[in-house]
């Protein structure tokens, strides 16, 4: 690629971005921060740029989520204990939530990632959704102090929050488990696949999870190992929480 044309798809990329955060309502200076925001670092390192990727912006609007959201239970449930009010806030800073958030607003389609990552579904994979999400976040706060930020936070996690009320917001329970059994033991919550049946094409798996050692706290089945484990931390979840 000539280096004429690389700086023509880099423009449109930033034209298309910047688009993008008009298109949410949000007052955008300088670019170039929500930029590395939606760069991924095997992007950045293939780019031979090490440090203009995502990662400590995710590590900042990580937090300032977890504040803005804090906030928002703690004055719109004020007659849910604390234990509760920690369960809830699980369920919304979770990354099948945040991950959801940014299916909706099609944010893999704005996300620079490199080759390999790109060819290996990297634009919907949940996990680098959510931590775009959360860097997103982190620019804004950035530029706009605490107060703005959580207005448009809000206002973007208002379907949820809407759900929320309704009760029917669904769960990550492996995050859910997480937050609980860190809050109590300190420790995180492991999995292992205990039984796999079935034909290639149509596989059962079955996981247990284990906690501090001790194993059969919860078991599940699915039709992936992923789907095991969430059925194994939704058992497990229901009986300690």
């Amino acid at each position: 690629m000539s280096v004429h044309k690389a700086k023509e798809e880099a423009r449109s990329w930033s034209e298309r971005v910047r688009e993008f955060l008009r298109s949410l309502g949000w007052e955008i200076g300088d670019s170039r921060l929500y930029e590395q925001a939606l760069t991924h670092s095997s992007f950045a390192h293939e780019k031979g740029r090490a440090n203009a990727h995502n990662e400590r912006l995710e590590f900042l609007g990580d937090a300032v989520l977890q504040l803005v959201i804090s906030d928002y239970l703690y004055f719109s449930y004020p007659h849910l204990p604390e234990g509760r009010l920690t369960r809830l806030r699980a369920q919304l800073v979770c990354e099948a939530t945040l991950a959801d958030l940014a299916e909706r607003l099609q944010l893999g389609s704005y996300l620079r990632l490199g080759k390999g990552e790109a060819a290996g579904g990297g634009a919907s994979r949940p996990s680098l959704l959510s931590d775009a999400l959360e860097a997103l976040f982190g620019a804004l706060f950035i530029e706009h102090g605490l107060e703005k930020c959580r207005s448009y936070i809000i206002q973007l996690y208002r379907p949820a929050l809407e759900k929320l009320a309704g009760g029917g917001l669904s769960r990550d329970y492996k995050s859910l488990l997480q937050e609980l059994i860190q809050a109590r033991e300190g420790i995180t919550p492991e999995y292992r696949i205990v039984r796999e049946s079935g034909p290639d094409h149509d596989k059962i798996f079955e996981a247990e999870v284990i906690i501090g050692g001790r194993g059969g706290v919860g078991r599940g089945c699915g039709r992936s190992k992923k789907e095991a484990e969430q059925a194994a931390a939704k058992e497990a979840w229901l009986k300690l929480s």
